[in-house]
């Protein structure tokens, strides 16, 4: 039997490897003692990283909700801008109501507009504002118009070279008179016109001139309308008690009111209250101007006045333009003459002229050339109606009445030393119409070249009210704010201070700022060449008419002259000799009319063909 040897004999190996594997770790980190630090290290970086994804997210959605919050907000502010009738871009009307409220304390009362006699000024410049209209609230366009009597100030919303941070242009100009869009027409009547009809009953040989002047669609026909409203109760109230001026002051007693109506359109004068009749200019041997044909009509009361201006407006031209569908294409002119019954002497005049709308020439792109000659028409008169009222303000020796038949017609209202004017320049609220006010208002406020009254009624050293841009700062929200000018102890002059800070009064910046807006030379040349042009153009339009109008005339005259020549030839006895010679003299006569009004008619087409080429050069 086989004895078998169950010794146990314990098993290390398994101990030995795992003291084995701990002693080459050992000796691992003895060699390289960072290597356990690494590892800390990135389980710290992991935890660093986790951390600043976690609140990256929670700055993500923390940066949701504020942009979820502004765009609740902003459509808010939209709404409630739309409720108001104001709506548009939300940051430039946010602009618009800081600037507002910034400088909504320098508003004057219109009261303290005096001048040195505490009469009326020979001169009286005002602007007013109306309210969006539907077509601009349709095309999302906001108020970009801020009148605090007496500036008015043009809010253009520009952007920068970036395209998206948005800012301001402030064009602030002073008047006489700045009316907004809460003011009533008859508070701008009291201010301008009202004064004059008191002028004109003086009896005196007074003459008054109201014009109406701005941008196509800006309110001048709805303003001149409310004012001739106006105008016929004063009237004849202040004819019936007419006792400030004595027995020399007109009153119904001793005199007339009468009324004509006539318009100025594309060179040609026409009687609007006697069939469209058209009218001639003449001047008579003592210098004074005479429309020839024009017919007055007596007026005994209101109603019988407003009559006769409806019947005015309903013959007035208008036409459809690029910038208003239904824009007055001539300047209408309404004349109250009051005459001495007994020798009808004129005692005095008022005129009330609606000027048309102006245009610029970018308005003209798509016009035909009727429209385009009627537009460089109206330019032009409306220029030369600004030097004739710059004259008589700074008393010229010499009043350029004669560049245009507007300001001819209106050569007493210039001339007269008892002429007094005022000027409504009306302006649209529209932020696409900015261009179109801030060349309005610089019109207007050119006009006072050299004398220009404050609300106080001092008078300013400025030869012109000023015109700045004033911008925004660089950030649209929490722009900082100008430094307020140090106070003074008279309320009267911190504002007049505060003014000045707006409309930025430095001399010797004044020249810089008006020769940036003006055109360079050559375009000003090219405006000039088209308007000689479409001067020459009716020149030649008006005499190819007259010379129509006498060849028909006289083809008439030989027309009869041919029956009687025919009758004669067909009697008992007739000389075959006297009828071809008087034949010939018929037909030799004919000839000559008809080769001249072809040469008449080749000049006028050469001037429309340099018309059209001029216009071509200036739409380029």
């Amino acid at each position: 039997m086989c004895a078998i040897n169950l010794t146990w004999t314990p098993n290390y190996s398994s101990h030995n490897d795992h003291n084995h594997r701990q002693s080459i770790t050992a000796n691992r980190t003895q060699q390289h003692p960072t290597m356990g630090r690494k590892s800390l290290a990135s389980t710290n970086n992991n935890d660093a990283t986790r951390l600043r994804m976690e609140k990256m997210e929670r700055d993500r959605t923390q940066r949701r909700l504020r942009q979820k919050e502004i765009r609740l907000a902003r459509s808010e502010e939209t709404k409630r801008n739309v409720a108001a009738g104001n709506p548009g871009d939300v940051d430039f009307i946010g602009l618009v109501r800081e600037w507002r409220e910034r400088h909504a304390g320098l508003a004057l009362s219109h009261d303290n507009h005096n001048n040195e006699d505490g009469g009326f000024d020979k001169i009286c410049v005002c602007v007013r504002k109306r309210p969006l209209n539907e077509k601009e609230k349709m095309k999302r366009d906001h108020d970009s118009v801020t009148c605090l009597h007496p500036m008015a100030t043009v809010h253009s919303a520009k952007f920068r070279v970036d395209g998206i941070s948005k800012y301001l242009d402030h064009n602030s100009f002073r008047f006489d008179h700045a009316f907004d869009e809460d003011v009533s027409t008859e508070e701008v009547y009291r201010y301008t016109a009202k004064p004059l009809v008191d002028w004109v009953c003086m009896g005196r040989g007074a003459r008054a001139t109201v014009f109406a002047y701005g941008q196509t669609g800006s309110g001048k026909t709805f303003t001149m309308g409310r004012i001739q409203q106006m105008v016929s109760d004063d009237i004849f109230e202040t004819l019936s008690n007419n006792t400030l001026f004595g027995d020399e002051g007109c009153s119904l007693e001793n005199s007339t009111c009468s009324i004509a109506i006539f318009e100025i359109y594309g060179g040609r004068i026409q009687d609007l209250l006697n069939n469209r009749n058209r009218l001639k200019v003449l001047e008579d041997s003592r210098g004074e101007v005479v429309i020839s044909g024009l017919e007055e009509f007596e007026a005994t009361n209101p109603q019988e006045f407003l009559d006769l201006i409806d019947k005015g407006h309903t013959n007035r031209t208008t036409h459809a333009t690029e910038a208003n569908d239904v824009s007055s294409r001539s300047h209408a002119i309404c004349q109250i003459l009051f005459r001495d019954r007994n020798n009808g002497k004129l005692k005095g005049k008022l005129s009330l002229v609606d000027l048309a709308g102006s245009e610029r020439g970018t308005d003209t792109k798509s016009h035909n050339r009727q429209r385009r000659t009627e537009s460089s028409e109206i330019n032009t008169s409306l220029l030369a109606l600004k030097e004739c009222i710059r004259a008589i303000d700074g008393k010229s020796q010499h009043v350029p009445y004669r560049q245009s038949k507007l300001t001819q017609i209106l050569k007493d209202s210039f001339v007269s030393k008892h002429a007094r004017t005022a000027m409504i320049a009306t302006v649209s609220p529209g932020s696409s119409s900015a261009d179109h006010t801030v060349n309005t208002l610089r019109y207007a406020d050119r006009i006072k070249e050299n004398v220009v009254g404050d609300a106080y009624g001092k008078t300013s050293s400025a030869k012109r009210s000023p015109m700045k841009q004033v911008q925004m700062p660089n950030n649209v929200v929490g722009a900082a704010k100008p430094t307020p000018p140090k106070p003074k102890d008279d309320p009267e002059e911190q504002i007049e201070d505060s003014l000045d800070l707006i409309l930025n009064t430095s001399d010797e910046n004044d020249d810089d700022e008006y020769t940036q807006e003006e055109f360079s030379e050559e375009s000003s040349q090219k405006i000039a060449e088209l308007d000689e042009t479409v001067q020459n153009l009716y020149d030649e339009q008006e005499k190819l008419l007259n010379l129509h109008m006498n060849i028909i005339h006289e083809n008439a005259e030989l027309l009869m002259e041919e029956n009687k020549l025919l009758a004669d030839v067909q009697g008992e006895s007739y000389d075959v000799d006297e009828y071809a010679l008087r034949l010939s003299k018929i037909v030799d006569r004919r000839f000559e009319m008809v080769n001249g009004l072809k040469e008449r008619l080749g000049l006028f087409k050469e001037q429309l063909k340099k018309e059209e080429e001029l216009s071509k050069k200036q739409r380029r």
